[in-house]
């Protein structure tokens, strides 16, 4: 059977470390623009059974489809440990057999293949199928001008990136300081980025590049992405800025947790979440909560074990245990706070808290899907990033978007004392430049509106993406 011109089959594939960006954005294409969707889903052995859940509970449809590949064992070839790159990328390497076979047998043959940036080198299957390929870079279009830009920069710079002084120059894009590079370029000669460049050189083969951000949002980096004088010139593919695609929350969720939120002032809540691999010291965590009990601000906080007594305030953190929280914030902190403020241990429903009235900002570590989620939301953030791209995202969103406020010291280098933790809060909440930010933000979450409704920017450029993948069979 081949679909007509008219409903396409699109197949998607996430790499392990992002399912649900891939997800989303096959749900985006189905309602959007009634195209058959088939997500492939790859991941590792450790979290395939959570995977498995996620996957379960989404409703399928005739034009709908989730699959989970069988889940990748990269124990022999990554270090016991390693969370990086390399350990994604070889992930995908593992499950590329598997996927080749399964997008093979599929009953109604693909139109297009679609693949998350880190599963890039899966285009091959593309070509072996004779359809066209694109690529979904599911940050922002700074961060892509940076992947496509770091062969040319890989020729001109001498020694390690992260041993420079000057920022390094984008084509018609905010230079990149060495502190912000993300963190498969801070060293060169280990096979993170090794894999960070090799992504860079697989780009130019693509035929389309789908980037989750908005033309509203970034229009003189996405300008300088098209341009054939500046960045253009590496990648003659067409871009397609087709966000903001965020994670779907849960209607009607309730607990006793939006029981106390429901009796909060509107906009009078920050929530604090560092992600699920975001993890504080000890030292970081007392002076944290002793910021809290500075302000007197309500709050949620999402609480984790620590990664260690002493050191770096901040890094990521990975397979955390069930712990009493009592010993790990101040002595008395928890009764202390609880008559304005809630811990809670390992994991919250983020998108429902942070969509609800009571929330009033976001403490976060700038992962991109959670920076998105407060766009959406018109909620100001205090940037706090720990890895990956983490320290361009906050430079973006504080520098160039004007949303978010930072601390003078770097999360993952050193402690962040209290008195300039309370007064990131009281920046955000109570200050004058708290006022600026909220405005500032909520234009974005109007621009961001606009986007996706019908003949918006987003909307229509996604709709221009499934025409041109039909063009280029």
């Amino acid at each position: 059977m081949v679909l007509s011109n008219k409903n396409p089959h699109l197949v998607l594939l996430s790499s392990p470390a992002h399912p649900t960006p891939t997800i989303e954005l096959g749900k985006r294409l189905v309602t959007c623009q009634s195209v058959k969707v088939t997500v492939f889903v790859s991941c590792f052995v450790k979290a395939a059974a959570a995977v498995s859940k996620t996957i379960g509970s989404i409703p399928k449809t005739e034009l709908f489809d989730v699959i989970q590949l069988p889940p990748a064992d990269i124990s022999g070839l990554v270090e016991p440990g390693h969370t990086g790159l390399t350990a994604v990328v070889s992930g995908v390497r593992v499950t590329k057999p598997a996927f080749l076979s399964a997008i093979s047998a599929l009953e109604t043959p693909p139109t297009a293949l679609i693949v998350h940036v880190y599963a890039i080198e899966c285009l091959k299957i593309a070509d072996e199928l004779k359809i066209p390929k694109y690529v979904y870079t599911c940050s922002h279009a700074w961060y892509l001008a940076l992947i496509l830009y770091t062969p040319v920069l890989d020729e001109e710079v001498g020694g390690e990136y992260a041993d420079k002084k000057e920022p390094f120059l984008l084509p018609g894009c905010t230079p990149v300081r060495p502190e912000d590079l993300p963190d498969p370029m801070i060293v060169q000669t280990k096979k993170d980025y090794l894999e960070f460049l090799q992504i860079g050189l697989d780009f130019p083969k693509v035929d389309g590049i789908l980037v989750n951000t908005w033309e509203e949002l970034q229009p003189k980096t996405l300008a300088a992405l098209r341009d054939y004088q500046l960045l253009g010139s590496i990648v003659k593919a067409p871009i397609f800025p087709i966000g903001p695609i965020a994670t779907e929350g849960t209607a009607g969720l309730k607990s006793e947790l939006f029981y106390w939120l429901d009796k909060q002032p509107s906009g009078s809540v920050l929530y604090i979440s560092f992600g699920s691999m975001g993890g504080l010291s000890v030292e970081q965590m007392t002076e944290l909560s002793w910021g809290l009990e500075l302000t007197q601000q309500r709050f949620i906080w999402v609480v984790r074990p620590p990664m260690a007594k002493t050191g770096s305030g901040s890094a990521p953190k990975f397979g955390h245990n069930a712990d009493d929280m009592s010993s790990y914030v101040p002595e008395g902190f928890i009764s202390r706070t609880r008559d304005r403020g809630v811990v809670v241990p390992h994991w919250a429903p983020q998108v429902q808290i942070l969509s609800h009235p009571s929330c009033g900002g976001f403490f976060t570590h700038c992962g991109w899907n959670s920076a998105i989620e407060c766009i959406i939301n018109g909620l100001p953030m205090i940037a706090w990033p720990l890895y990956a791209e983490q320290r361009m995202n906050a430079t973006l969103l504080t520098e160039e978007l004007g949303i978010a406020v930072r601390s003078q010291t770097i999360p993952s280098k050193g402690v962040v004392g209290r008195e300039e933790v309370a007064t990131m809060v009281r920046k955000i909440f109570v200050d004058e430049e708290g006022r600026k930010i909220r405005g500032r933000v909520k234009e974005l979450k109007l621009g961001a509106d606009k986007a996706w409704s019908h003949g918006g920017s987003s909307y229509e450029a996604l709709h221009e993406m499934v025409k041109h993948c039909q063009k280029s069979r």
